[in-house]
């Protein structure tokens, strides 16, 4: 496709600036001193609301969101912003429920949450469970699917490509780590969002000529009814994927609470909020932007089906859109995407290096005694830096053989994810809600999530995979019910506090869920 003089100017503009601001935000503040561990990991613990709702959408929205579901929406239609529309819903729930628990009890890590409340066997677990899932699948899958949308749009070479991505990131949030991350968040959000409404509007406004942007969606509604459906029914050849009514009251739940409630990648920068009413208000300005999110990456694939109706692969929509911007705006909207793959990639780099140095390094080499407690911590900060670095040198490496060899590959990391979504899903929700709920009883409900998932791929294949999340959900619920009730309680080993958690929200955030509720029940009303 290839880049005009000014679109790289724009592009180079973008990166100098993005990556000054978050050097200047990383500065250490006059008389502060350097950087300790709750400053690196957690940002001081003095993150605002915008910062968080920007961060959140950021670390969420990457290559493979904006091309896949775009293509998505030029293969099956607007079904597929279901994952978006259900996720603000979602968002709501983990704001008022989970991190009020979360922030009582100043977790900093999943991890460190399933010591206190289980023991520390499944800490370690799901540690390293974690950390091979964030390296080998989630690292390499971004930055993969990231320099192929870089390659297409910008002609550059994919292996170069990947390594300017993967380095950019990590020397762009390896001084100030989270805050560095979290702070410039608000600018990639921003970019994010108006090159996507920069591509809706262009390609609105061709279909519909003189008629502008709305005779433009009303020729479209014309034309693809088909792909203005929210629920598919059964004869649809899309059905597998999104299998009607499992994605309001089904399996979309599990995978949505798992990965926007339990997942160190996602939840960490809640974590690092100045307050719970920060945090909660974060999460309803996230809500917020997930009910726009579908303008952005799935309506352009959807009006691909008129604008470039004979495309070879669906997933080749959102760049072919890209083609339409006249010079100047292409860079801008290219800069919105690299911005969208660099913030998910460092956001990544961070819980990796978190994740590893406070519930692995630190845990079995202990913080070092110094006879100083100011230079133990600042170890903690270098170990992370390392570990960011080595993350990020081995995703490079293993991109290629491990993403590349297929085309399926997004496909099978979605459904490997999979496999345990379920069993985490069961372990938190018992391990904040029902204090009966043991180690034993946490470790059967994730053995059982893998197994019974596998079982059912392999004997039921023909159940939707969001089903299978669904049945899965329930035995390994069951089970880790029954094991809890004949195991012995081990009271010593529950350090985590309910009993003074205060549910209660403020006007503005019930105001706010109330309003997205009800965008969301028109939505599904009027495209259902």
């Amino acid at each position: 496709m290839g880049l005009a003089t000014i679109d790289i100017a724009v592009v180079v503009i973008y990166a100098i600036g993005i990556f000054g601001l978050a050097q200047w935000v990383s500065r250490d503040k006059p008389g502060a001193g350097p950087k300790g561990s709750a400053d690196y990991f957690l940002a001081s613990k003095n993150l605002p609301w915008w910062a968080i709702g920007a961060s959140l959408i950021a670390a969420n929205i990457s290559a493979e969101q904006i091309v896949g579901m775009s293509g998505s929406g030029y293969a099956i239609g607007l079904a597929i912003a279901s994952y978006e529309w259900m996720a603000a819903a979602t968002l709501l729930i983990v704001g008022k429920f989970f991190l009020p628990i979360f922030l009582r009890n100043e977790i900093y890590t999943m991890p460190q949450f399933l010591e206190r409340r289980y023991g520390p066997g499944i800490r370690t677990l799901m540690a390293v469970f974690w950390l091979v899932l964030y390296v080998f699948v989630n690292l390499t899958s971004i930055i993969w699917l990231g320099s192929i949308a870089v390659t297409q749009v910008a002609g550059v070479n994919q292996d170069v490509a990947l390594v300017v991505l993967g380095v950019f990131a990590l020397l762009y949030q390896l001084r100030g780590g989270l805050k560095a991350v979290a702070l410039t968040d608000i600018v990639q959000v921003t970019l994010l969002v108006m090159g996507g409404l920069i591509i809706a509007y262009l390609t609105l406004g061709k279909i519909g000529g003189a008629q502008g942007v709305i005779g433009g969606f009303s020729r479209l509604l014309e034309v693809a009814p088909d792909h203005f459906q929210m629920i598919l029914h059964p004869d649809n050849p899309h059905y597998m994927d999104l299998p009607g009514l499992s994605v309001l009251i089904g399996g979309m739940w599990i995978a949505n609470l798992s990965y926007w409630g339990f997942n160190q990648y996602i939840i960490q920068r809640a974590l690092a909020a100045k307050s719970i009413d920060e945090a909660q208000r974060g999460m309803l300005f996230a809500a917020f932007i997930k009910l726009i999110m579908p303008i952005i990456i799935v309506l352009p694939g959807i009006a691909a089906v008129i604008l470039a109706p004979d495309l070879t692969k669906a997933d080749e929509a959102y760049p072919t859109m890209m083609r339409l911007l006249p010079p100047g705006l292409l860079g801008l909207v290219f800069a919105a995407l690299v911005a969208a793959i660099i913030a998910s990639t460092a956001s990544k780099i961070n819980s990796i290096a978190t994740i590893f140095t406070l519930d692995v390094w630190a845990k079995f080499r202990g913080v070092p005694d110094d006879g100083d407690a100011v230079v133990a911590d600042q170890k903690l900060v270098r170990v992370g830096r390392i570990v960011a670095v080595v993350a990020i040198v081995i995703a490079i490496l293993t991109a290629r053989p491990l993403v590349g060899s297929s085309e399926q590959a997004f496909q099978f990391i979605q459904e490997f994810t999979g496999f345990f979504t379920p069993g985490i899903t069961v372990i938190f929700l018992l391990g904040l809600f029902w204090r009966r709920a043991n180690e034993p009883g946490a470790i059967s409900a994730a053995v059982a999530s893998v197994l019974l998932s596998w079982g059912l791929k392999v004997w039921a294949p023909g159940v939707p995979f969001m089903d299978r999340m669904g049945i899965v959900f329930l035995a390994a619920l069951a089970l880790a019910a029954v094991v809890s009730l004949l195991t012995p309680a081990r009271p010593d080993k529950h350090t985590i506090s309910t009993g003074d958690v205060k549910y209660a929200t403020s006007t503005g955030f019930n105001a706010g869920a109330i309003a997205v509720f009800l965008v969301l029940c028109v939505l599904y009303a009027v495209f259902w």
